[in-house]
C-alpha cells in the first residue's frame, strides 16, 4: 500500500501492475518512485507486508538471529536453597555468514549486511524457590555494536532437578524470551547515497530496522559429575514468533514493510563445567540448531544450521 502522495493515472497503473502481479518487491518500489510527481516523492510510503513461510530465506535469517540469542540451561538446574542467589555471565559466538547466506532479502535476491556482532551476551540471576525449583532471569544490556543494538532483551526460565542418583541428575526446564534488535540492516550507513553499482536498491540514508523476537520452549538436561568437573547434554524444543519492521528510504520512497515468521525447531547443547572453588564455576558449551532454508524459489530445501560455542562464568552467594 502507498499513502500520502498525489498520483497521476499513469502512476497508478504502473504501481498496480507491479503489486498485483506480485513482481519483485524492489521493482515495485522503483516503479512507484518513477510514477510519483516530484513534489510527492518525499511523502510516499510503501507497506509490502508478508507472513513468511518457514523455508523462505528471510524467515531463515530471522530464526538464525533468534537462535543465536537462546538462553540455554548450561547444565543441570542449580541446587539453591529458597532465597539463595547465583549470578552468571554468558557469551556466545555468532558464526560469520558468507555472501550466499547473507543473500536473504526479496526471496533470496538481495544481499543483506548480517555480519555485525561476532558475539551475543547476557547477565543472569538464578534464585532458589520452594520445592527445589529455580528461577533464572537473563538480560542483555543495550550495547551498540557496528550499528546494531539489542533493546529490552529479557529471558525467564523455571526448572528443577527431577531425578538424582549418585553422579547423575536429570533436569526439566520451561523458558520464554522477549526482545528486539535495532539496526541499519536493509540500508547500511556505508551504502547510503553510494554509486548505483554498489547501491542498486537506491538507499538514501541508513535504515532503522527492527526485529522483534518472542521465543518459548522446554528442554531436558542430563548431567554427570566427576569431582569438580561436570558434563551435560541438553535437548530442547523452541517455538518462535518473529517480526521485522523495515524503515528504509529507497529511491525516495519510504519502505515500512512488516515481515512476520512463525516456526519451531529442536536444539541440542553439550558442554562441560568446572568448579573453580566453592563459589566460582566456569563452563563451555556447544549449541546446535538444525535450521532449513530454500534459497531459490524453485530450488530444494537445504540444511543451514547454527553452531555456536558458548562460555559462562557463575558465582554462587
Amino acid at each position: 500500500m502507498i499513502s500520502d502522495g498525489s498520483w497521476n493515472k499513469r502512476g497508478l497503473l504502473l504501481f498496480a501492475l507491479a503489486m498485483n502481479t506480485r513482481m519483485h518487491a524492489s521493482i515495485a518500489v522503483m516503479l512507484a518512485a518513477l510514477a510519483l510527481p516530484a513534489g510527492a516523492l518525499a511523502q510516499a510510503v510503501v507497506h509490502n507486508d508478508e507472513d513468511l513461510s518457514s523455508p523462505r530465506p528471510e524467515a531463515w535469517a530471522m530464526n538464525y538471529v533468534a537462535a543465536s540469542t537462546l538462553m540455554t540451561a548450561f547444565g543441570p538446574a542449580p541446587t539453591l536453597a529458597p532465597g539463595q542467589w547465583q549470578l552468571a555471565a554468558d557469551l556466545g559466538h555468532i558464526p560469520r555468514l558468507d555472501e550466499s547466506q547473507q543473500r536473504v532479502g526479496f526471496s533470496g535476491s538481495k544481499q543483506e549486511d548480517l555480519n555485525r556482532s561476532p558475539v551475543f551476551g547476557r547477565v543472569r540471576a538464578a534464585v532458589g524457590l520452594p520445592a527445589g525449583f529455580v528461577a533464572d532471569i537473563g538480560y542483555t544490556p543495550p550495547l551498540t555494536i557496528d550499528g546494531t543494538q539489542p533493546r529490552d532483551m529479557w529471558a525467564l526460565a523455571v526448572g528443577r532437578r527431577m531425578y538424582e542418583r549418585d553422579a547423575f541428575s536429570f533436569s526439566l526446564r520451561g523458558f520464554a524470551q522477549y526482545g528486539r534488535v535495532h539496526g541499519d540492516i536493509t540500508c547500511p550507513a556505508r551504502l547510503a547515497n553510494a554509486d548505483p553499482e554498489s547501491n542498486p536498491y537506491g538507499c538514501r540514508e541508513p535504515s532503522d530496522d527492527r526485529i522483534g523476537m518472542s521465543l518459548y520452549g522446554l528442554d531436558a538436561t542430563g548431567s554427570w559429575r566427576a569431582g569438580r568437573w561436570g558434563l551435560h547434554g541438553t535437548l530442547g524444543y523452541v517455538r518462535t514468533d518473529l517480526e521485522v519492521n523495515v524503515n528504509a528510504l529507497t529511491f525516495d520512497v519510504r519502505d515500512q514493510s512488516r515481515l512476520t515468521a512463525r516456526d519451531s525447531w529442536p536444539f541440542l547443547a553439550v558442554g562441560a563445567t568446572h568448579d573453580i572453588d566453592k563459589r566460582w564455576n566456569a563452563g563451555m558449551e556447544l549449541l546446535y540448531v538444525p535450521l532449513k532454508v530454500q534459497r531459490e524459489i524453485e530450488g530444494p530445501t537445504e540444511r543451514d544450521p547454527l553452531t555456536s560455542l558458548r562460555l559462562r562464568l557463575a558465582y554462587r552467594f
